[in-house]
């Protein structure tokens, strides 16, 4: 018998792009919607599939919705890490880079699946606990460069760990209120936000 060949490379980057698809759209039923309230029925509906075509990539629920936690998560906590490695300059360059970055992806890629990682109560202990973990992750990068900017005298708050929370929250809003606006002002509106925020360090002068 002659061996089994690897899948090509193009049936593997379509496959990539299957799983990616519907983990997008799980994480967006699971923002919109919560976990309790979703079924791999309401993810295949989304998508315009049969159920069972989600079982050739995923076994259940709940192994979905660990991946849709895992993949987005550490994909965008990533390409925040991968901003500030290749952006120099001072706390309030790279702490507004930083905001900005954040805001365009929640804007543009990832609206609805935003709120994946607000509501942790709302998940099962093992998932509870990983996105914890990566808000965790995602909330250290912008605790060290205002704890940097403060050391170095170029921030002043009130308490960092309030500064964080409303930063947070801010952010978190920011698909609301910019998602429906035309791409122009959208642009404009997501500057806006970052500058906004900045103004919660009291940068001196």
């Amino acid at each position: 018998m002659g061996a089994v060949k690897p899948p090509s490379e193009r049936m593997q980057r379509k496959r990539g792009k299957r799983i990616q698809e519907i983990l997008t759209a799980a994480a967006e039923l699971f923002g919109e919607r919560g976990y309790d309230a979703v079924s791999l029925e309401h993810v295949a509906e989304r998508l315009d599939v049969t159920k069972g075509s989600l079982y050739y990539y995923f076994s259940s629920k709940d192994e979905l919705g660990t991946a849709a936690i895992e993949t987005l998560g550490d994909e965008w906590t990533a390409r925040l890490e991968e901003l500030l490695d290749r952006t120099e300059g001072t706390p309030e360059v790279r702490l507004r880079a930083l905001i900005h970055e954040h805001v365009t992806i929640a804007v543009n890629d990832y609206p609805a699946a935003l709120r994946l990682f607000l509501m942790p109560r709302e998940w099962p202990s093992a998932q509870r606990e990983r996105i914890k973990e990566l808000r965790r992750r995602h909330d250290a990068l912008f605790r060290a460069l205002i704890e940097e900017g403060l050391a170095s005298g170029e921030f002043t708050v009130t308490s960092v760990d309030t500064v964080l929370q409303c930063m947070h929250a801010a952010m978190s809003q920011a698909p609301t209120w910019c998602g429906e606006l035309p791409s122009a002002a959208r642009g404009k509106a997501v500057d806006e936000v970052a500058d906004t925020l900045m103004a919660l360090v009291h940068i001196g002068r």
